[in-house]
């Protein structure tokens, strides 16, 4: 019997994919627990497109600084070196393709990799894309975290999106509480299942066919 990944545990996978050296810029909600699993020991630059760079770890109850936060508004620490500068700057930055990596949440992606990750179409959703666009193509690869499947029992990988797009074949790889998997040209290559989950499973739960290369070349 198989048992999907938690929030902590997708966010902690998900890091260990992030190598030294790389910027990376987290969007708001679950990615932001990325931070949180980076080894301390490896250099990896944070951005925030509120205007930092160089973020650490959630603080410490009792330690945060209110004027400290992520674009989400959550309290952050900034690391040695780190820095803080203005929002137009921050946008340069993700636009001008200087971020190697942006880890974005998402309601859909299509087998092309199309990003659907900010409006559902609901009358009281939150009518604003904020940053998302420029990151999904401005970074030089597209992480997105999601559950595999809705809340209704859908898969969130589709053949294409019916949600409002963010970007156009931006998304390099999946994370999902069930499996990894790439994008590539169409085709959805499975990377990692959770253990106890058999790809035939994985495959009855994706309504888009599946390749298996679990053995195959990392990318």
């Amino acid at each position: 019997m198989h048992k999907r990944l938690d929030r902590e545990q997708m966010a902690a996978r998900v890091a260990r994919d992030i190598p030294e050296g790389a910027y990376v810029n987290l969007g708001i909600g679950l990615p932001t627990r990325v931070a949180n699993y980076l080894p301390p020991e490896l250099d990896i630059f944070l951005h925030s497109e509120n205007g930092l760079l160089g973020m650490g770890p959630a603080p410490e109850p009792g330690q945060e600084d209110p004027d400290l936060i992520n674009a989400g508004k959550e309290p952050v620490t900034l690391l040695p070196g780190g820095c803080f500068f203005h929002h137009g700057d921050s946008f340069a930055m993700m636009r001008g393709g200087h971020l190697d990596i942006c880890v974005l949440g998402a309601f859909q992606v299509s087998r092309r990799g199309d990003l659907a990750n900010w409006h559902t179409g609901a009358a009281d959703a939150i009518p604003a894309v904020g940053g998302a666009m420029d990151l999904a193509i401005g970074a030089k690869r597209v992480f997105v975290m999601m559950e595999h499947l809705s809340k209704q029992g859908d898969c969130k990988l589709v053949e294409a999106c019916s949600y409002p797009l963010t970007g156009v074949g931006c998304v390099h790889r999946v994370y999902t509480d069930l499996a990894v998997i790439d994008l590539r040209d169409g085709e959805l290559l499975v990377r990692e299942c959770v253990p106890g989950l058999d790809f035939d499973e994985l495959q009855r739960l994706t309504p888009l066919p599946l390749t298996d290369a679990r053995q195959g070349e990392t990318p």
